[in-house]
């Protein structure tokens, strides 16, 4: 399996998942679409499908362009989310097939919409999943709570997502990660983590380079909403549970000036 990323708009990624025995490609939130097949042009791969993790036109506003271009394409997009131009709704736990060795799993992760749809994608033993994460989980951040509540993004953060093995590459919908590590620093002033992967995004970033993937495990160390269920946190923000502590940091970074 490999993965590459395709910038697009001001700071958004699509990316090209492939499965490199039979070169077949899936793209997620392909908001461009020439560009997109530009790229599987140049890698030499034909794409099958479309995985949109949710409804904003940022993310899904591409899917009936390639579906002109591509007209056998599928299209992929949560049950619940009214996503345009989807052919194959899915809910959590459905499972989807790349070629001969890719294999996609959906998991739901509502609050920034309520039919977000994260994929999970597994390969060949030895290699490491992925798991394309849209707007809920961001580097080292959550998405807005547009359509949901701090419970659901409590369970899509902090359960769904935080169990999957800690290897996993986390590619988000964003390049959002310096702001993100720069209000972080703000709630965990003592994290030498946070500081060390902000000096090293920043670099990214000056030589023009993505900071994503991340991983789980480096989330767990530097996300401060994937950190609420930690009581040392919760204590730092003036607060008694997990949801209450992702509320309050939310409320936060919505009102944050950095």
């Amino acid at each position: 399996m490999k993965i590459h990323h395709v910038a697009c708009l001001e700071d958004n990624y699509s990316y090209l998942i492939i499965d490199e025995s039979t070169k077949e490609a899936a793209v997620v939130d392909p908001v461009e679409p020439e560009k997109v097949l530009k790229a599987a042009q140049e890698h030499g791969v034909d794409i099958k499908l479309v995985l949109t993790t949710h409804h904003h036109w940022d993310h899904a506003g591409g899917n009936e362009k390639i579906k002109l271009l591509v007209p056998v394409i599928k299209v992929y997009g949560g049950s619940i989310d009214n996503v345009k131009g989807c052919t194959n709704k899915v809910e959590n736990g459905d499972k989807i097939s790349l070629g001969a060795d890719v294999h996609i799993l959906c998991l739901h992760t509502p609050c920034h919409t309520k039919g977000h749809i994260s994929y999970y994608v597994t390969s060949k033993e030895g290699e490491d999943p992925a798991v394309f994460t849209g707007d809920t989980l961001f580097i080292a951040g959550c998405g807005k709570f547009f359509e949901g509540t701090a419970e659901q993004m409590h369970q899509s953060l902090c359960v769904t997502l935080a169990s999957l093995p800690k290897p996993t590459r986390v590619y988000c919908g964003h390049e959002y990660t310096v702001k993100n590590l720069q209000f972080a620093q703000t709630v965990e002033p003592d994290n030498a983590k946070i500081k060390q992967k902000l000096s090293w995004a920043q670099q990214q970033r000056e030589a023009g380079l993505p900071t994503v993937p991340s991983t789980i495990e480096e989330e767990m160390e530097t996300n401060p909403f994937i950190r609420a269920d930690l009581p040392e946190l919760q204590e730092r923000v003036g607060c008694k549970t997990a949801v209450e502590a992702l509320r309050e940091i939310r409320q936060r970074k919505d009102n944050w000036k950095g």
